[in-house]
This record gives structure tokens, C-alpha cells and sequence, in this order.
């Protein structure tokens, strides 16, 4: 892994473990929920720009690597790998808002 991408993950990481501490003391100290919930939104954005800055790091380097290889079943791996990826990350938003509208109570109008 080249040296600046390993130093912004790592600093990426080492922040979002800050926050899911500060979070854990918001819960313990049972903070405003919408307080707690805007600490762990911020969380996530932060795990997705890791996720983005990885993602890019593997393009450049591990992914053009098998491209570049000439091997076709090298190639055809590296993008059923990301395809599946892609694939497993609107299931993954879809069974979280799912899980978020079943506790949900319902509104007095039933709608």
C-alpha cells in the first residue's frame, strides 16, 4: 500500500474510533437522541469517505494490476469482486431503512 494512502486510512480510522468513543459516553450519559444520532451520522460519513479513499486505492493499484495482467480470468475476478460489492451495498441501505421503519411506531392517523 503506498505510504499516503496507508497514513489517510489509518487517520480516517483513528478519528471515526474517537467519535464511536464519544458516541458510547452519549449513550451511557443518555444524551438527546437526535445529539447522539448526529455523532453517529457524522461516524458514517466518515467511514464512507474511508470507504471511497480505499476503494480508489484499489482501483489504481490492485485492480489495474489484474486488468493490466492479460490474464482474463484474473480480470473477470477483479470485476465480479466489485460487482459484487456493488451489488451487496443497496442490500445493505435496504435492510437498515427497512429495520428503521419497523421501529417506527405508528402514527395515530395509521399512515
Amino acid at each position: 500500500m503506498q505510504p499516503q494512502y496507508k497514513r489517510d486510512l489509518l487517520n480516517r480510522l483513528r478519528t471515526v474510533e474517537g467519535h464511536v468513543r464519544a458516541i458510547t459516553r452519549m449513550v451511557e450519559e443518555e444524551q438527546y437522541c437526535v445529539d447522539v444520532l448526529r455523532q453517529s451520522m457524522a461516524v458514517q460519513g466518515s467511514l464512507d469517505r474511508f470507504n471511497r479513499l480505499l476503494l480508489e486505492h484499489h482501483l489504481r493499484t490492485c485492480f489495474v494490476a489484474a486488468i493490466d495482467s492479460g490474464l482474463s480470468q484474473e480480470r473477470e475476478r477483479v470485476i465480479r469482486e466489485l460487482l459484487d460489492l456493488v451489488d451487496g451495498a443497496p442490500s445493505i441501505a435496504r435492510r437498515e431503512g427497512a429495520a428503521l421503519a419497523e421501529a417506527l411506531p405508528a402514527t395515530a392517523g395509521g399512515a
